[in-house]
């Protein structure tokens, strides 16, 4: 009899908790690894950037790196395929699915850390190229199949289908907690810690691997449990021929490829250069990316709610359809907010880029979400109705085709276009920076110094052609979705593959509609969601804004009611009107007006309506955003000052000399 590995709920949530370490190591290392090692696109805030290495040096060889990179990444798609069959077909004392995650779970976690440490330091680029290149398809091999196994084993610790899309959903919400600590939380630490980016991975990070070791604890399967190998699997096993056959000849999953397929091309370059995009395309810094994640990440909730709404109505292929849409017109914002379009417009540059994250909200948790629902949803109806068990050799073609456009965009093609610049002079230049005297010199320095040119007038042509590559394969995938069917509930993915199968009988599935939704569940996921996902923004941003206050402010000190109070509906008030009023007391110090409007009592009259209208979101965005104008105008007000006393002692000094 089988065994039953979750048979609890809160054992669901935490099988679906196992893959968070690697995976957020993975995110991280796609967000901020290669331009680490290779800062071209990336710019210093007063000399100092955590996000690449120490001496800010390009560690690698640019011209080959991204194309030995590329082909790691292309390694890593195509051992998913046998390390898929490999994790389907094996049979041992110990089960099926342990014993792969158990062997590749210390090379993974060596490997990883082996990439981070460049041996031939700045001196030596052609053996770190060599060195990584070896390292990373190590860990992209081990990495490979520890999560392979893990997904390849919800066909026998999940029960039903209801259970296999609760636990769908919970990896959903813990890959959307890896962004958010990816893209908004690690900034903020490497800024407070003063730690670059590779302190931080070794120091911090690696740690988290261990939560890939939950599944050995948790999949019941070997010979004390008498499963996989004797109730579990069916008698007749797949062949990896036929494994093979099943999955790509499955037009149904093809026609999702296809779709998916665009839709990563896109946002994988999209997540490589984001960091880029933001800090150097966009001019901004660690707080203000906060701002913008804050837009796109803390609406994440209540667009799934609508996400599963229109769905209900208009189905998953015209919803899904919305969203590659949304993405499409929310990428352009970094290109209209950007320094070559917006200048030092700081203020509409801010704006640019949170309507442009509220848009792409829309489509964010569907990115997440979809991937794993439609491939595990198409994977468990063929084994119902072909009594085939192969469902991990679906995951590993996802996987394959993902990484091969994965690679091509975010690992050969950003790589590449990286290192050029432009001048709005005219003129194109390949350039890297370098480091001289222990200084190091900026690639947009050296690519000015090449056009001759005044470095004001160059810009990245990587970070310029981003926004519109993605769209351009968002617009694609939603093309090409028209070859979707209308949903996948069993019965209409039961109908597609008798399409391929005549004679097939899907009787058993021909009449379900669907798993139903447990609104419990549904509305569980929703709060941890806007807790984790949402909030985690707001609390960045809020610590951002007190720090800012407290240095602004003389008499300013942040209480823990305050800071509590900025996530309580309609408390925050109070909280708000104080803090406006310290500003606008700290400008009149430094002798400025623009603080001092006579419209004061409207500027209440909206904290206190927004307080109203907005208390579903994790922190009054408007009230934050008044807040935060004024700290940057006040900032921007100081570095003027200064810079007009530093022109006055040059002078003063010029004047001595002669």
């Amino acid at each position: 009899m089988k065994v039953r590995s979750l048979n609890n709920k809160w054992k669901e949530f935490l099988f679906a908790f196992s893959g968070f370490g690697p995976n957020l190591l993975m995110v991280l290392m796609g967000a901020y690894f290669t331009d680490a090692i290779n800062p071209s696109a990336m710019s210093t805030i007063n000399g100092v950037n955590y996000q690449i290495f120490a001496s800010g040096a390009c560690y690698i060889l640019p011209a080959i790196f991204p194309l030995l990179y590329a082909l790691g990444k292309v390694f890593d798609g195509i051992i998913d395929v046998p390390f898929a069959h490999i994790t389907d077909t094996l049979s041992t004392k110990w089960g099926r699915r342990r014993p792969a995650i158990a062997v590749c779970f210390i090379p993974m976690v060596l490997s990883y850390a082996m990439c981070w440490v460049p041996v031939g330091g700045v001196e030596n680029p052609l053996l770190n190229t060599i060195w990584i290149i070896c390292w990373t398809v190590v860990f992209f091999a081990t990495y490979t199949m520890c999560l392979i196994a893990f997904y390849g084993s919800l066909s026998s610790v999940c029960e039903d289908e209801a259970q296999r899309l609760r636990v769908s959903a919970y990896k959903s919400f813990f890959d959307t907690i890896s962004y958010c600590l990816v893209y908004a939380l690690v900034p903020i630490l490497l800024s407070g810690l003063q730690m670059h980016i590779n302190e931080f991975v070794l120091k911090i990070g690696l740690p988290l691997m261990a939560t890939m070791l939950i599944p050995i604890f948790m999949i019941k399967e070997g010979e004390k449990y008498g499963y996989p190998e004797n109730d579990g699997l069916l008698p007749e096993k797949v062949t990896f021929k036929e494994s093979l056959s099943l999955t790509f000849k499955n037009k149904t999953f093809a026609n999702w490829l296809a779709v998916n397929c665009c839709t990563y091309f896109g946002l994988q370059m999209f997540l490589v250069a984001m960091n880029a995009m933001i800090l150097g395309g966009m001019g901004m810094n660690g707080g203000e990316m906060a701002i913008l994640n804050t837009c796109a990440f803390a609406p994440v909730p209540i667009m799934l709610y609508m996400f599963n709404k229109l769905k209900a109505k208009k189905g998953i292929r015209f919803t899904y359809q919305t969203c590659l849409i949304a993405f499409a017109i929310s990428i352009m914002s970094f290109f209209i907010g950007s320094n070559l379009v917006m200048g030092d417009n700081k203020v509409a540059k801010i704006i640019i880029g949170c309507v442009g994250g509220v848009v792409g909200s829309w489509a964010i948790g569907a990115f997440f979400m979809m991937p794993y629902m439609i491939t595990a949803q198409i994977s468990s109806v063929e084994e119902k109705l072909l009594k085939k068990n192969h469902s991990a050799m679906y995951f590993a073609a996802n996987a394959l085709l993902t990484s091969i456009v994965g690679a091509i965009s975010g690992s050969l093609v950003y790589e590449l276009i990286k290192n050029l610049f432009f001048s709005t002079q005219g003129g194109v230049i390949w350039a890297e920076g370098y480091v001289e005297g222990g200084v190091f010199v900026e690639a947009v320095d050296v690519a000015a110094s090449k056009l001759g040119v005044d470095v004001s007038t160059v810009f990245n042509l990587g970070t310029t052609l981003v926004p519109f590559i993605v769209a351009l394969f968002c617009i694609l995938g939603a093309i090409l979705a028209f070859r979707m069917p209308k949903d996948y509930t069993p019965a209409l993915v039961g109908k597609e593959l008798k399409k391929q199968y005549p004679d097939l009988d899907i009787s058993s599935v021909e009449n379900e509609a669907g798993v139903v939704e447990d609104k419990s569940e549904i509305i569980f996921v929703q709060i941890g969601l806007s807790i984790l996902s949402g909030f985690i923004f707001g609390f960045i941003w809020v610590g951002y804004l007190f720090k800012s206050l407290k240095e602004l402010v003389k008499d300013f000190k942040p209480k823990l009611a305050y800071f509590i109070s900025c996530f309580v509906p309609f408390v925050h008030i109070a909280f708000v009107v104080k803090a406006n009023a310290g500003l606008r007391r700290a400008a009149r110090e430094r002798g400025m007006d623009m603080l001092r409007q006579p419209w004061y009592a409207i500027q209440m009259a909206v904290y206190i309506v927004s307080s109203i209208i907005l208390p579903i979101l994790p922190v009054n965005v408007i009230a934050l955003s008044f807040l935060q104008s004024y700290v940057n105008k006040i900032y921007e007000f100081e570095k003027e000052q200064k810079q007009a006393e530093e022109t006055k002692e040059a002078t003063v000094g010029q004047t001595v000399e002669a």
